[in-house]
């Protein structure tokens, strides 16, 4: 399938590289407005056609996909121009900057029979499906908590909040392994710019099985962390993204609750500390995973890791999240 990336900036040479080491693509175009970044395609890929006008790559048939790497605020017009011209679309996270836009693009997706893919590159990870697995076998008991750190020094961004931008990732990571839906979304932060945009951020999300999830993100802090806690009534798991091969470690630790047999209305509680166990990891690239199942949800019409509704949903805590934002932190419902 003959495939065009549309910018080429920070993540557009990671999507080109592996589509290009994928047999199912052929990347024929590039388009990007900065001619200086096109320059650097045709050094590193000399048979790839270059432009700077996205209507060059509408107008072709020969293209069969359009990958969309462009800022938060071009992902509406530019995915509803490429669906409509009967392109397959695999689009950087968040699909969109509403939910409205977003629930319009999925519709002219199934209208037009076309796949529409969010790059929640975690997804596919080895070390998220590890932890799927781990669930979904109870290993870990009833889940109760998820708490993920995920702060850096920059990238500043100029149109959106870092909860946006950073957020989205444990959100999809949240869905995909609770399969359930928060009932309610509460977020604090400040923008300590002119711009006024959050760049840090404290994201809690509410479910109704007395789950709770919480991010802390922010784009100024003087280390790069990535760090998610896991607990279950039986075991823990701490994923460490930055870990070069230990990324994931489960620990065979819990609590139990004792009733006092003094006093009735106090418990006691004991605690067990185990054994930590390092499941081993598959070393393959996440984003190679990703533009696989995206050439798998064409081909073989099969509902990708990352679906719509994950990307949807996602995309409606991030919507409620600004509105808690900007109300000092007020619950809002779902």
């Amino acid at each position: 399938m003959n495939v065009a990336v549309v910018g080429y900036g920070y993540w557009g040479p990671n999507l080109v590289r592996n589509l290009w080491k994928n047999s199912n693509f052929e990347v024929t175009y590039v388009v990007d407005q900065q001619k200086s970044r096109l320059k650097t395609v045709k050094r590193d890929y000399p048979s790839i056609s270059i432009t700077t006008n996205f209507q060059d790559v509408l107008k072709n048939p020969s293209i069969d996909c359009v990958v969309i790497a462009t800022p938060v605020h071009t992902h509406y017009q530019l995915v509803k121009q490429a669906l409509k011209s009967g392109k397959h679309v695999l689009i950087e996270k968040p699909l969109c900057d509403s939910f409205r836009k977003a629930r319009e693009l999925v519709d002219l997706s199934k209208k037009f029979n076309r796949v529409l893919l969010v790059d929640n590159t975690y997804l596919y990870t080895s070390a998220i499906e590890i932890i799927s697995k781990i669930i979904n076998k109870k290993k870990l008991g009833e889940i109760q908590y998820i708490d993920s750190t995920r702060i850096n020094l920059g990238k500043f961004q100029t149109d959106v909040n870092v909860l946006w931008d950073l957020a989205t990732h444990d959100i999809s990571i949240c869905l995909h392994l609770f399969k359930e839906i928060p009932r309610y979304v509460q977020a604090i932060g400040k923008s300590h710019t002119k711009s006024g945009i959050a760049d840090i951020a404290y994201l809690t999300l509410h479910f109704d099985s007395k789950k709770i999830a919480h991010f802390n993100c922010s784009w100024i802090s003087p280390v790069k962390i990535r760090h998610m806690l896991i607990g279950g009534t039986k075991k823990m798991i701490v994923f460490n993204d930055l870990e070069s091969t230990e990324k994931v470690k489960v620990y065979d630790s819990s609590y139990i609750q004792k009733t006092n047999p003094v006093n009735s209305n106090n418990f006691l509680t004991d605690y067990r500390i185990g054994d930590v166990f390092v499941p081993k990891l598959d070393l393959t690239e996440g984003l190679s995973n990703l533009v696989s199942d995206f050439a798998l949800a064409i081909k073989s019409n099969k509902t990708p890791i990352s679906n719509n509704k994950i990307s949807l949903m996602t995309v409606k805590i991030l919507e409620s999240a600004e509105k808690s934002l900007k109300n000092n932190g007020k619950m809002i419902k779902l």
